[in-house]
């Protein structure tokens, strides 16, 4: 069995903060009456807080159903390496000059109006809880012992996991 650590407040974070912008894309789920509705989004920014900002059509789906229903559920996962799961509320924003800050020209694929696309908007998501698993050692340690429990039939587990509070 790996090591256990929760984390609250400020190591929750920071936690969030440097697996969330290591990994970058992670699957965005909001909810539709009582389903889960998910979709890859890239996180523009993480800030000290552990809250996270994302770029999104005005007129999408997700923006929508934030607007009923502020609950999200964010998963982050790099194979055999890094994971993280958060749980929080979003709120959609249209402030130009958040929009400005978070702008990278590779946005334009998906709103082709540029930064002043007037369908821009901001999705913030502060998270309430979350859990995160990570091996010790880096991916390619961890494949090596994965292999070698393989062989040898004994468990190596390498993780370090751990819920977050924030």
């Amino acid at each position: 069995m790996g090591d256990h650590k929760d984390l609250t407040d400020n190591l929750a974070a920071d936690k969030i903060k440097s697996l969330a912008e290591e990994i970058k894309t992670c699957m965005f789920c909001t909810y539709k009456e009582d389903r889960l509705q998910s979709r890859p989004m890239s996180v523009q920014k993480i800030d000290e807080l552990g809250q996270l900002w994302f770029l999104s059509d005005t007129n999408s789906s997700q923006n929508a159903e934030i607007i009923l229903n502020p609950t999200v559920e964010i998963f982050f996962a790099t194979p055999h390496d890094k994971f993280l799961t958060l749980h929080g509320k979003a709120r959609v924003l249209y402030d130009q000059e958040i929009i400005k800050e978070l702008y990278d020209p590779i946005v334009k694929v998906w709103m082709p109006g540029g930064v002043d696309d007037p369908n821009l908007s901001v999705i913030q998501v502060i998270p309430e809880e979350g859990y995160y698993w990570n091996n010790k050692h880096g991916k390619m340690i961890a494949i090596a012992k994965m292999a070698t429990a393989f062989v040898t039939g004994k468990t190596m587990d390498d993780g370090i996991e751990g819920t977050l509070t924030l």
